[in-house]
């Protein structure tokens, strides 16, 4: 129970503070209280701001796979000189596979042990240095999305992740896009809404109110068909009797006769056997080598068919025509012709007469 003297100091305390308070302007807008100007910076944290130092020592220990091994090495002087200038300590432990930072007592940054563990974590996760050093500066955040175990399907987990990949290999920097896009919304959507969203908030009048009719709506449609076996399994009838009983190796023996035999005559058989698939075997690739040495069949020679008497040539015809026509002038009358020219010139004669 507080005692009645207390609660005196408290009431006078309490009426005191009241009174310091200065008054709000009547005119004043709140959404000019909410509103950060155009242009303004967060001041940097400097040493002046924190000048002891910190308490105790903090670290963080990260580790990183084989292949990046040759990687960090190569890279690891500049990522010490670019920590030391923060006053934190980085090592590199090659035989546990391991990155560590650490403060020092000259350290007056508290969150700078934050971004140094943002750092090596990035560069275990193959991000290379010119890009992860960007982690230390204050206007730059990073996060780490494990989207491994958000897909099952193997196969719908490589298509969704192809989308998030953008040109050279470098991926999409928002959480909300990565998480929509495994869950098959595709990034084109949450990209347009973004883009709307930066022009809208050029607007002075449009900031205080909602956006929503704005933005695009997305409307989630299964289309996923059901997968048929490639190998369709026929059902049997039913029946009530069960199959019947597969036959033992004695009952096989008993039947061939084989069972009665001594262990001589078994071994025997057996050895005969061999040899009987052996000699197989050693004709079956003397007949393949064989095949090397046997010459094609050639196809059989189809001889001239006689000319049948009704279609031969009459050779001596032929030539008559063609000692006519050497003897004959080119534009010469024939014999005939000329005698039914002659014809006419005479009767034409006896008319004149």
């Amino acid at each position: 129970m507080a005692s009645p003297s207390l609660e005196r100091r408290e009431k006078v305390a309490g009426k005191s503070e009241f009174r310091n308070q200065k008054p709000k302007p009547e005119n004043q807008d709140e959404s000019e209280l909410l509103t950060v100007p155009d242009g303004w910076k967060e001041p940097g944290f400097s040493k002046e701001d924190n000048p002891r130092g910190l308490l105790e020592e903090s670290s963080f220990a990260t580790l990183f796979p084989k292949y990046r091994e040759a990687y960090l090495k190569e890279c690891w002087p500049l990522v010490q000189k670019a920590l030391n200038e923060h006053h934190v300590n980085a090592t590199l432990d090659l035989i546990e596979g391991s990155m560590t930072v650490c403060t020092t007592k000259k350290t007056f940054d508290p969150y700078i042990i934050i971004r140094a563990r943002d750092l090596i974590k990035l560069l275990a996760r193959s991000v290379s240095f010119e890009q992860a050093v960007r982690i230390l500066q204050d206007d730059v955040a990073c996060d780490i999305i494990k989207i491994g175990s958000l897909v099952r399907n193997k196969e719908r987990f490589v298509k969704r992740r192809q989308r998030l990949i953008g040109p050279k290999g470098s991926t999409l920097k928002v959480r909300k896009v990565v998480l929509d896009t495994m869950k098959n919304i595709h990034p084109i959507y949450n990209i347009k809404s973004l883009m709307i969203k930066r022009e809208l908030a050029k607007d002075s009048e449009l900031r205080s109110q909602s956006w929503e009719r704005f933005l695009p709506q997305f409307k989630h449609k299964n289309v996923n068909k059901r997968k048929e076996p490639k190998k369709k399994t026929v059902k049997k009838e039913y029946t009530p009797f069960p199959p019947p009983q597969p036959e033992s190796q004695i009952d096989k023996e008993l039947a061939s006769g084989e069972y009665f035999l001594k262990a001589n005559q078994k071994k025997r058989q057996k050895l005969e056997a061999i040899k009987a698939k052996q000699a197989e075997a050693i004709s079956k690739k003397q007949e393949e080598r064989n095949k090397a040495f046997i010459p094609p069949k050639e196809k059989p020679i189809v001889k001239p068919k006689e000319a049948s008497t009704e279609t031969k040539i009459d050779v001596a015809s032929i030539k008559e025509k063609v000692k006519k026509a050497k003897n004959k002038k080119l534009g010469a009358l024939t014999a005939e012709e000329i005698a039914l020219k002659m014809e006419a010139d005479e009767k034409k004669k006896k008319k004149k007469k």
